[in-house]
C-alpha cells in the first residue's frame, strides 16, 4: 500500500467518526490553504463519500481529493444555517476547488468621438480623451446591444478608417452592400447627412425606440411634404429598421415581469452557466461564467446559484432553472431571508418559462462551444444526449456498433466513432466474426465488445485507438443487445455507460434502450438527430462492409471454378484487373502478363468467358 493509500484511509476512519449532525466542513493541503468548503445535512456521510471508490468521483473531486491534508469542521443548528455559513466562508477564502465567479459586473458607457464625422462605441469606463460618455449603466450587454442596434438601424460604420482622412482611399465594404454602413469611406454620404444619422442613433439610444419612431414618424411626413423624397426613404428605412429590431426582440420577452432564467452545459472539462435576467418582462441583461471541471449537473447548479446570488444584491422573485438543483428548496428559503420577501426557484417543465430556460441553455452550449472547438449545436445535442441518459457529463468520445450478415453469412460488425459529435472517421474499425457460426446476433456483438476491449488492456497505456476507453457506447439494437452485451463490459472491470439504439417499423430511431426499459428520445431533438445520425453512420459502415466482402466471395468463386485457378493465382487476378469484368475483357497477352500465371491457365481463363472463341 502506498503513502498516499494509507493517507486516504486514516482520513476516511476520522471522517467516520464524525457526527450525522448537519455543518460545513473544511478541506486544507499541506500549506495548511483551505481548499474546498462543503456544506453537509449529516457530514459522517459527506465527508466519507470523499476518501471511498474513486469510481464514484469526477475528475476534479480526485483532484482536490489528491491534495487533502486534513479536514475540519463546524457544526451549525441546522441545514440552512450550514448553507449560510459556507457561503460567508467562500466568500471569504475563496478556495481553489469551490465554484468560483469572476464578478466583472461594473458599470458600462456609450462614448460618442468628438469632430465632423463621430463614431458610437461602447466603453468600460471613462477616459480623458475629449469624446463624451453617456451613462453610466449597470448591464454591459444592454450597451453592447443597444450600440450595435443603433449601428446597424442608422448604417453606421463599424471599421477602422478614419475620416474625413480616408475617404475616398478605398472600395466599399460588405457591410454596405447589405445595407449595414452609408460608406462615407466612398464619399456615398453627406457630413451632414452622416451628422443627422449620429443624431438620430443618440436620440435612439438616449429615448429608446418608441421615442424613436414618433420623432423619425413625424421629419419622415415633414420631408414627404418638402418633396425631399430621399430624405424621406432614409428615414422610411430607419423606421422598418427598428421596427424589425423590436420584433426580434419579442422574441425574448416574458410574461413574467421580474424574473432571472439559469441554464448550463458540460464538455471538454468546462461547465458553462448562463443567466438572462428580466425586468419589466424583457430580457435586459445576460451573463456568461465559466468554471473549470464538470460534477454533477444537479451538484453544479446548486454550487453556482450560492455563488452568484453571494455576489449580487438584485434578487428577483423568481429564478428558473434548466434541471433541478441540489439544495433548491434551501437555497429558495436562502434567498427569500436575503431579498426580504418570498423567492421562488423552479423548473418548468413545459410552456414559456421551459422554452426560455431551452433558448438559456443553448446560449450556454453556443458559449462553450467557443471554448471547446464544437459548434453551439454539437454541445448542445452532447449536453441534452447526458442528461438524458443520466450521464455525469456529456459524452465526449462515442463509440457505435452494429452486426450485419445475410442469412447468417459473411458475419460482421461495424464500429464508428463521434467524438465531440462529430465522425471521426480514422477511429472506425472492421471486424470480421469468428467464433460465432449462422445468424446470432447477440453472440456476435458480445464477441465484438468482447475482442475492442482486449485490445484496450493491450493499448491501455498510449491512450490512443483501442487504447482509449469511451465515454459512450451505443449498440445498433434494444433491450436485448444491451442484456447480452453488459455482463462482458462488466467481466472486464469496466463501468462504461451502454445503451441500444431502437429503430421502429420503418427503420428510423424510436428510442433508447437499457436494461430493462427504453427511454424516449423523440421529443428531445437536439439529441434525437444526434443519435439518429450515429445509427445511420453504423449501419451504413456495416452494411458496407458486408457487401464488400460477399462482393470479394462471389468473384473468388467464379474465378476458382475455372480450371488451373486456385486462391493465389485468383488473388493475384483481382490484384492486377481489379474486377471480373476486367478480367472478362482482357485478352490472352494480358492475362500472361499477371505474376504466377502459366500459358495453359491464361488459356483456361480465356476460353471460360470467351466459349465461342475470339472476335474476329
Amino acid at each position: 500500500m502506498t503513502d498516499h493509500e494509507k493517507h486516504i484511509r486514516e482520513l476516511r476512519a476520522r471522517a467516520m467518526r464524525l457526527p450525522l449532525h448537519p455543518g460545513v466542513y473544511l478541506m486544507h493541503d499541506k500549506s495548511g490553504t483551505i481548499i474546498y468548503v462543503g456544506k453537509a445535512k449529516a457530514l459522517k456521510n459527506r465527508v466519507s463519500q470523499y476518501f471511498g471508490s474513486e469510481k464514484n468521483h469526477d475528475e476534479k473531486v480526485r483532484q482536490m481529493v489528491a491534495h487533502v491534508e486534513w479536514f475540519e469542521y463546524i457544526l451549525t443548528d441546522s441545514e440552512f444555517e450550514a448553507l449560510v455559513l459556507e457561503c460567508s466562508l467562500i466568500k471569504q477564502h475563496t478556495p481553489k476547488y469551490n465554484i468560483l465567479l469572476k464578478d466583472d459586473k461594473g458599470y458600462s458607457y456609450i462614448r460618442v468621438t468628438k469632430g465632423p464625422w463621430p463614431r458610437i462605441s461602447e466603453a468600460k469606463q471613462t477616459a480623458d480623451d475629449g469624446a463624451e460618455y453617456i451613462g453610466p449603466y449597470v448591464s454591459g450587454w444592454s450597451v453592447r446591444q443597444s450600440v450595435e442596434a443603433a449601428q446597424h438601424i442608422f448604417r453606421l460604420p463599424t471599421c477602422s478608417r478614419v475620416f474625413p482622412r480616408d475617404i475616398g482611399k478605398g472600395r466599399p465594404c460588405l457591410n454596405y452592400f447589405i445595407k449595414q454602413c452609408c460608406a462615407p469611406c466612398c464619399g456615398r454620404v453627406t457630413e451632414e447627412e452622416y451628422g443627422e444619422a449620429v443624431s438620430d442613433a443618440l436620440d435612439f439610444l438616449r429615448g429608446g425606440s418608441a421615442e424613436s419612431v414618433r420623432e423619425l414618424t413625424g421629419r419622415m411626413e415633414e420631408a414627404a411634404e418638402n418633396l425631399e423624397f430621399e430624405r424621406a426613404a432614409r428615414i422610411r428605412d430607419r423606421l422598418a429598421a427598428i421596427r424589425k429590431m423590436a420584433e426580434r426582440q419579442k422574441v425574448v420577452c416574458s410574461r413574467v415581469a421580474e424574473q432571472d432564467v439559469v441554464a448550463m452545459t458540460q464538455g471538454g472539462g468546462k461547465t458553462c452557466f448562463e443567466v438572462f435576467r428580466f425586468e419589466k418582462s424583457r430580457l435586459t441583461d445576460r451573463e456568461t461564467f465559466f468554471s473549470n471541471g464538470t460534477g454533477t449537473p444537479k451538484a453544479a447548479r446548486g454550487e453556482f446559484l450560492e455563488r452568484y446570488y453571494s455576489m449580487r444584491e438584485r434578487i428577483p422573485p423568481r429564478v428558473i432553472l434548466d434541471g433541478p438543483a441540489e439544495g433548491q428548496e434551501l437555497i429558495a428559503r436562502w434567498l427569500s431571508e436575503k431579498a426580504g420577501r418570498k423567492v421562488t426557484v423552479t423548473v418548468p417543465q413545459k410552456g414559456e418559462q421551459a422554452r426560455l430556460a431551452e433558448m438559456c441553455r443553448n446560449n450556454a452550449a453556443e458559449q462553450l462551444a467557443q471554448t471547446t472547438g464544437r459548434t453551439g449545436r454539437e454541445a448542445s445535442a452532447l449536453d441534452e444526449l447526458a442528461r438524458l441518459l443520466g450521464l455525469p457529463e456529456p459524452p465526449a468520445y462515442i463509440e457505435s456498433y452494429d452486426i450485419s450478415n445475410l442469412a447468417g453469412e459473411e458475419n460482421v460488425a461495424g464500429m464508428v466513432v463521434f467524438e465531440n459529435g462529430r465522425p471521426l472517421r480514422s477511429a472506425y474499425r472492421r471486424f470480421k466474426i469468428k467464433s460465432v457460426v449462422g445468424q446470432d446476433d447477440y453472440a456476435s456483438m458480445r464477441e465484438v465488445i468482447a475482442r475492442r476491449f482486449d485490445e484496450y488492456r493491450k493499448n491501455e497505456a498510449s491512450g490512443e485507438g483501442f487504447g482509449r476507453l469511451p465515454d459512450l457506447i451505443l449498440l445498433d439494437g434494444g433491450r436485448g443487445h444491451v442484456a447480452a452485451v453488459q455482463p462482458v463490459l462488466d467481466a472486464a472491470g469496466l463501468s462504461v455507460p451502454l445503451f441500444g439504439m431502437v429503430k421502429d417499423d420503418r427503420h428510423r430511431t424510436r428510442a433508447i434502450a437499457k436494461n430493462g426499459g427504453e427511454i424516449a428520445i423523440n421529443s428531445n431533438r437536439s439529441a434525437f438527430t444526434l443519435v439518429s445520425t450515429i445509427q445511420d453512420e453504423v449501419h451504413r459502415f456495416a452494411i458496407g462492409y458486408h457487401r464488400t466482402l460477399r462482393k470479394k466471395t462471389v468473384i473468388s468463386s467464379t474465378l476458382l471454378s475455372i480450371e488451373g485457378v486456385g486462391p493465389t493465382r485468383a488473388k493475384a487476378l483481382l490484384r492486377r484487373f481489379r474486377t471480373i469484368s476486367a478480367i472478362r475483357d482482357a485478352d490472352l497477352q494480358e492475362l500472361l502478363e499477371t505474376p504466377g500465371l502459366t500459358e495453359p491457365t491464361a488459356q483456361s481463363i480465356y476460353a471460360y468467358f470467351h466459349p465461342d472463341g475470339p472476335k474476329n
